[in-house]
């Protein structure tokens, strides 16, 4: 039976909403939705989605690490966004870190987010295993 593991990043919402940064069970890691804030709670890239996305990407890859895992497990990727007509900034931020990786992604427009700052969020799914030899095509 595979063991469940929380991790936790220590900001007060994880209590007060009863949630986990991510969560381990086996080789699979579950990241939460994650926006641009610092530790302080503060936006980082307010009124650019591209650093949010960028900044968005680089925390999930911390929370990865702390799951044992590494952004190339990543295969699927949800973004929900304010605003739809900046998916070639937000793609942008994506491909530079998973151009290589190629996860199945879903963007989403959205109202809003909890924070009016805040221009978009991501969660991911990983799967921690051995690279296959290539990648196919269907």
């Amino acid at each position: 039976m595979n063991k469940r593991v929380n991790i936790f990043s220590g900001a007060k919402w994880e209590d007060i909403v009863g949630y986990s940064r991510a969560v381990r069970v086996g080789d699979k890691i579950f990241v939460s939705g994650t926006v641009a804030t610092d530790e302080n709670g503060n936006i980082i890239g307010n009124d650019d989605i591209y650093l949010q996305t960028k900044f968005i990407l680089q925390k999930i890859e911390k929370t990865l690490n702390q799951a044992g895992a590494s952004i190339n497990d990543v295969v699927r990727i949800r973004m929900f966004v304010v605003d739809i007509n900046k998916w070639e900034e937000i793609g942008k931020a994506h491909s530079e870190i998973f151009n290589n990786i190629r996860p199945a992604a879903t963007m989403v427009e959205i109202s809003k987010l909890i924070n009016e700052q805040c221009l978009i969020e991501i969660e991911a799914d990983a799967v921690i295993q051995q690279q296959l030899n290539d990648n196919k095509t269907l």
